[in-house]
Protein backbone atom coordinates (compact mmCIF):
# COMPACT_ATOMS: atom_id res chain seq x y z
CA UNK A 1 0.00 0.00 0.00
CA UNK A 2 1.54 3.23 -0.99
CA UNK A 3 0.65 6.65 0.96
CA UNK A 4 -1.40 8.05 -1.90
CA UNK A 5 -3.54 4.73 -0.93
CA UNK A 6 -4.26 5.68 2.25
CA UNK A 7 -4.64 9.39 1.61
CA UNK A 8 -7.05 9.11 -1.41
CA UNK A 9 -9.49 6.70 1.09
CA UNK A 10 -9.18 8.94 4.22
CA UNK A 11 -11.67 11.23 2.73
CA UNK A 12 -14.28 8.58 1.99
CA UNK A 13 -13.49 7.00 5.72
CA UNK A 14 -14.44 10.47 7.30
CA UNK A 15 -17.45 11.26 5.60
CA UNK A 16 -18.44 7.78 6.88
CA UNK A 17 -17.62 8.91 10.30
CA UNK A 18 -20.06 11.64 10.34
CA UNK A 19 -23.03 10.17 8.50
CA UNK A 20 -22.61 6.92 11.10
CA UNK A 21 -22.30 9.35 14.29
CA UNK A 22 -24.95 11.07 12.83
CA UNK A 23 -27.81 8.04 11.52
CA UNK A 24 -26.08 4.73 12.38
CA UNK A 25 -25.71 4.61 8.27
CA UNK A 26 -23.34 4.99 5.76
CA UNK A 27 -25.04 5.52 2.63
CA UNK A 28 -24.11 3.65 -0.29
CA UNK A 29 -23.41 7.42 -1.84
CA UNK A 30 -20.21 6.85 -0.21
CA UNK A 31 -19.21 3.01 -0.10
CA UNK A 32 -19.88 2.50 -3.65
CA UNK A 33 -18.01 5.50 -4.39
CA UNK A 34 -14.82 4.55 -1.97
CA UNK A 35 -14.95 1.48 -4.48
CA UNK A 36 -15.14 2.45 -7.69
CA UNK A 37 -12.41 5.55 -6.70
CA UNK A 38 -10.07 2.84 -5.63
CA UNK A 39 -10.37 0.58 -8.09
CA UNK A 40 -10.23 3.39 -10.43
CA UNK A 41 -7.10 5.14 -8.92
CA UNK A 42 -5.40 1.69 -8.67
CA UNK A 43 -5.95 1.11 -12.45
CA UNK A 44 -4.85 4.46 -13.83
CA UNK A 45 -1.98 4.19 -10.75
CA UNK A 46 -0.87 0.30 -11.92
CA UNK A 47 -1.98 -0.45 -14.48
CA UNK A 48 -3.76 -3.94 -14.71
CA UNK A 49 -1.76 -5.14 -12.00
CA UNK A 50 -3.45 -2.41 -9.86
CA UNK A 51 -6.78 -3.37 -10.59
CA UNK A 52 -6.15 -6.95 -9.87
CA UNK A 53 -5.09 -6.05 -6.48
CA UNK A 54 -7.75 -3.97 -5.93
CA UNK A 55 -10.42 -6.14 -6.68
CA UNK A 56 -8.98 -9.07 -4.64
CA UNK A 57 -9.03 -6.46 -1.80
CA UNK A 58 -12.59 -5.02 -2.26
CA UNK A 59 -13.78 -9.03 -2.61
CA UNK A 60 -11.46 -9.93 0.74
CA UNK A 61 -12.77 -7.01 2.61
CA UNK A 62 -16.16 -7.79 1.81
CA UNK A 63 -15.89 -11.25 2.62
CA UNK A 64 -14.82 -10.91 6.01
CA UNK A 65 -17.31 -8.03 7.05
CA UNK A 66 -20.19 -10.02 5.56
CA UNK A 67 -19.10 -12.70 8.38
CA UNK A 68 -19.45 -10.31 10.85
CA UNK A 69 -22.63 -8.87 9.39
CA UNK A 70 -23.84 -12.67 9.17
CA UNK A 71 -23.55 -12.80 13.22
CA UNK A 72 -25.06 -9.49 13.56
CA UNK A 73 -21.76 -7.91 14.97
CA UNK A 74 -21.44 -5.06 11.97
CA UNK A 75 -23.99 -3.34 9.58
CA UNK A 76 -24.40 -3.30 6.21
CA UNK A 77 -22.88 -0.37 5.48
CA UNK A 78 -19.59 -1.26 7.29
CA UNK A 79 -19.50 -4.12 4.85
CA UNK A 80 -19.75 -2.34 1.80
CA UNK A 81 -17.03 0.76 2.87
CA UNK A 82 -14.70 -2.29 3.60
CA UNK A 83 -14.72 -3.24 -0.29
CA UNK A 84 -13.93 0.33 -0.98
CA UNK A 85 -10.91 0.31 1.65
CA UNK A 86 -9.83 -2.94 0.33
CA UNK A 87 -9.92 -1.36 -3.88
CA UNK A 88 -8.25 1.58 -2.57
CA UNK A 89 -5.53 -0.40 0.13
CA UNK A 90 -5.41 -3.79 -0.97
CA UNK A 91 -6.17 -6.96 0.80
CA UNK A 92 -3.52 -7.28 3.07
CA UNK A 93 -3.60 -3.99 4.58
CA UNK A 94 -7.11 -4.07 5.19
CA UNK A 95 -6.81 -7.28 6.77
CA UNK A 96 -4.76 -5.92 9.16
CA UNK A 97 -7.74 -2.37 9.77
CA UNK A 98 -10.09 -5.03 10.39
CA UNK A 99 -8.77 -6.86 13.34
CA UNK A 100 -7.21 -3.05 14.25
CA UNK A 101 -10.63 -2.26 14.23
CA UNK A 102 -12.15 -5.34 15.85
CA UNK A 103 -10.16 -4.29 18.96
CA UNK A 104 -10.89 -0.87 19.02
CA UNK A 105 -13.96 -1.65 18.65
CA UNK A 106 -13.96 -4.45 21.83
CA UNK A 107 -12.01 -1.58 24.04
CA UNK A 108 -15.11 1.09 23.07
CA UNK A 109 -17.83 -1.77 24.30
CA UNK A 110 -16.56 -2.31 27.13
CA UNK A 111 -15.85 1.69 28.23
CA UNK A 112 -19.80 1.84 27.06
CA UNK A 113 -20.80 -1.42 29.36
CA UNK A 114 -18.92 0.08 32.04
CA UNK A 115 -20.07 3.40 31.92
CA UNK A 116 -23.73 2.09 31.80
CA UNK A 117 -22.83 0.16 34.58
CA UNK A 118 -23.96 -3.12 32.31
CA UNK A 119 -20.89 -4.72 32.09
CA UNK A 120 -21.84 -8.15 34.46
CA UNK A 121 -24.94 -8.36 32.65
CA UNK A 122 -23.46 -8.18 29.68
CA UNK A 123 -20.55 -10.92 30.74
CA UNK A 124 -22.61 -13.55 31.90
CA UNK A 125 -24.58 -13.33 29.00
CA UNK A 126 -21.79 -13.57 26.50
CA UNK A 127 -21.06 -16.76 28.54
CA UNK A 128 -24.66 -17.86 28.70
CA UNK A 129 -24.91 -17.91 24.81
CA UNK A 130 -21.04 -19.40 24.20
CA UNK A 131 -21.95 -22.15 26.52
CA UNK A 132 -25.28 -22.96 25.16
CA UNK A 133 -23.44 -22.96 21.72
CA UNK A 134 -21.08 -24.98 22.81
CA UNK A 135 -23.40 -27.79 24.02
CA UNK A 136 -25.92 -27.70 21.59
CA UNK A 137 -23.98 -26.79 18.54
CA UNK A 138 -26.38 -24.52 17.00
CA UNK A 139 -25.45 -20.91 15.82
CA UNK A 140 -28.75 -19.80 16.11
CA UNK A 141 -28.16 -19.51 19.28
CA UNK A 142 -25.28 -17.00 18.82
CA UNK A 143 -27.54 -15.08 16.30
CA UNK A 144 -30.70 -14.82 18.78
CA UNK A 145 -28.83 -13.09 21.42
CA UNK A 146 -28.89 -9.54 19.38
CA UNK A 147 -31.47 -8.15 21.25
CA UNK A 148 -28.65 -7.72 23.76
CA UNK A 149 -25.76 -6.43 21.27
CA UNK A 150 -24.29 -2.78 22.43
CA UNK A 151 -24.81 -0.73 19.47
CA UNK A 152 -22.65 2.04 18.62
CA UNK A 153 -20.97 3.69 15.23
CA UNK A 154 -18.50 1.01 14.38
CA UNK A 155 -16.36 4.05 12.39
CA UNK A 156 -15.49 5.13 15.97
CA UNK A 157 -12.98 1.98 15.93
CA UNK A 158 -12.61 2.00 12.66
CA UNK A 159 -10.97 5.31 11.60
CA UNK A 160 -8.42 4.74 14.61
CA UNK A 161 -7.95 1.07 12.96
CA UNK A 162 -6.83 2.65 9.77
CA UNK A 163 -4.33 5.32 11.21
CA UNK A 164 -3.22 2.41 12.97
CA UNK A 165 -2.33 -0.23 10.57
CA UNK A 166 -1.38 3.06 8.52
CA UNK A 167 1.36 3.84 11.75
CA UNK A 168 2.78 0.40 11.61
CA UNK A 169 2.72 -0.87 7.89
Amino acid sequence: MTDWAFWGCLPFLVAALVTDIRSMRIPNRITVSAWLGGLLAQSLMNGWHGLLLSVIGAAGGFAVMLLLHLIGAVGAGDVKLFAGIGAWTGFIFTAQVIMYAILFGAVIGWIIALRRDEAWMRLRKVFGTVAGFVVLRNLGIAKSGGGYLLKFPFMLAVLPAVVCAYLYY
